[in-house]
């Protein structure tokens, strides 16, 4: 047998006897809320290839989000006792939102509350909540998943630096994101549509005082932002996989046309991004093996919003399990239909907001709109 550092005991300890009752993969908003629900309850291992457990700088190397906490995402929070920490905000705080039609020259402001934060803290903080009883394993990669013999749940081989070992659990939760291995080896290819998210950081010497929502079909049937933070603008957008980096560069062009400023990037960074359809694309689980946040394609399909959605299935998965651990993926697949129908609303929506017909309609009307805004510094 070989040893680890568990972060529940702060020491080596013995692998390969012992049994997990759940094996959560990706401590993201999704799995790091599940770890913090149900810890207490069940002995459970937490698994992520981030170093979570070290601190982060602002415009290092991270994950590719904008980084800002949608109202959904705050009152769901709200349910849960949770308020962030000062710590985890950047300047500054978003209070409207300009909306772009790059080929009509249309624009728009629309009041929305936005918290703006730095995600890779955020991400530590929601880590830093979760039970010590919890073991926790970051810097950790899964090698291979297996069903364990008879009914002993599942086999999960993982390096820890250059340890590798393996580890058994009664159920198997994916909370591991757009690209998930544990819904790729348990399902298969997700039937959702996949996009490529791209995103670079700009030094600025002057934030812009807006979130911009930037809308051009020659670039992207789906969502495109520029989001202030700090010194920092970000530029990103949720392209087809084909011609990603093209289109990306068209985005940047046509910005410079408009009048942006943007010099030579600091920070590149790029992931999967899942946008279902349907409810019927979703991916929750069956025979022990749960799915929660993106994995399961929980994500708006208007404006890719995931943290809401990432912390309401996690909170549906851990009352599910609340009864025990037998036939929680069912109770989960009920919990949820009401998150479905959400869901299913979000692409609705998203019908309007990316028709340019009906889109131009509504910007020109100044439905729901600010009116006229200056910007002065």
């Amino acid at each position: 047998m070989t040893q680890a550092v568990s972060k529940s005991e702060g020491r080596p300890r013995q692998h390969g006897g012992a049994a997990y009752d759940v094996a959560i993969v990706g401590a993201g908003p999704a799995g790091a809320t599940l770890a913090r629900l149900i810890g207490d309850r069940y002995r459970v291992l937490l698994v992520d290839r981030r170093p979570l457990d070290l601190p982060s700088v602002l415009g290092e190397a991270g994950k590719c989000c904008g980084g800002l906490l949608a109202p959904d995402a705050q009152q769901v929070m709200g349910q849960m006792g949770l308020g962030l920490p000062q710590s985890v905000l950047v300047s500054p705080q978003l209070f409207v939102v300009r909306a772009m039609d790059l080929p009509s020259g249309l624009e728009r402001y629309y009041q929305r509350f936005y918290l703006n934060m730095d995600r890779e803290k955020f991400d530590r903080w929601l880590v830093s909540l979760v039970p010590r009883c919890v073991d926790s394993r970051y810097r950790t990669q899964i090698l291979e998943y297996r069903r364990a013999d008879g009914d002993s749940g599942f086999e999960l081989t993982m390096r820890t630096g250059r340890v590798t070992y393996t580890e058994r659990a009664r159920v198997l939760v994916g909370a591991d994101g757009a690209h998930s291995g544990v819904r790729r080896w348990a399902f298969g290819r997700h039937a959702t549509k996949t996009y490529v998210a791209l995103q670079e950081w700009f030094r600025v010497e002057q934030s812009l005082p807006h979130y911009t929502a930037i809308f051009d079909p020659a670039i992207t049937d789906f969502y495109v932002w520029t989001i202030p933070k700090e010194d920092y603008l970000l530029v990103g957008a949720a392209v087809p996989r084909q011609g990603a980096r093209e289109r990306f560069g068209l985005l940047k062009a046509r910005l410079m046309a408009s009048g942006l400023a943007l010099g030579q990037p600091t920070r590149r960074e790029g992931c999967l991004l899942l946008r279902p359809g349907r409810p019927g694309q979703l991916a929750l689980g069956q025979d022990g093996v749960a799915l929660v946040g993106e994995a399961a394609g929980w994500i708006s399909p208007s404006s890719a919003e995931g943290i809401s959605y990432a912390m309401r299935s996690a909170l549906a998965l851990a009352d599910a399990m609340g009864p025990g651990l037998e036939g929680c993926v069912a109770r989960y697949r009920s919990a949820t239909r009401g998150l479905a129908a959400n869901l299913l609303g979000k692409r609705l929506k998203s019908v309007v907001m990316y028709s340019g017909p009906l889109r131009r309609m509504v910007m020109r009307s100044g439905v729901m709109s600010a009116g006229p805004i200056t910007l002065s510094g």
